[in-house]
């Protein structure tokens, strides 16, 4: 076993990270009302002008497969809370539209979703901390693909 590659202070630190996500996600995403999948589709589309987007681009913005996330957006529009609308620009593409429903059901989410972020991950940063995280993560996002 190479004990030099074991003790690597990339793999401490990749591993950081991910127990630390792991550790947050769970604490972040009580008591939302709605799992946190769906909860990530309503807040995509909330935080989009005119609250609907692509079918293709939405899933992409989830990290979904296409299929998988026509299953997942199925039970939302079931539910009521998204809907499909053909895409005016594109007659083969559809829209998932954020409906009155979902807009409740995401506020009522933030609000939880909120409080918790503001308890287990802003709280105990300090102001600078925070600037120096989320440069982090913009840096990383970047990264990927």
């Amino acid at each position: 076993m190479n004990e030099q590659l074991l003790n690597d202070d990339d793999v401490t630190l990749y591993g950081l990270f991910v127990e630390a996500f792991a550790r947050l996600k769970p604490l972040v995403h009580r008591d939302l009302g709605v799992p946190d999948t769906w909860f990530e589709v309503l807040l995509r589309l909330g935080r989009t002008p005119g609250h609907r987007l692509r079918m293709t681009d939405l899933a992409e913005a989830v990290s979904f497969s296409s299929g998988g996330f026509t299953r997942l957006a199925d039970r939302m529009a079931k539910e009521g809370l998204i809907r499909r609308d053909p895409d005016p620009a594109d007659r083969r593409a559809a829209l998932a539209v954020l409906t009155e429903k979902g807009t409740e059901a995401l506020e009522h989410a933030l609000t939880a979703h909120v409080s918790h972020l503001r308890s287990h991950v802003t709280g105990p940063l300090s102001a600078e901390d925070r600037r120096h995280l989320e440069r982090i993560l913009r840096t990383l996002r970047g990264t990927g693909g």
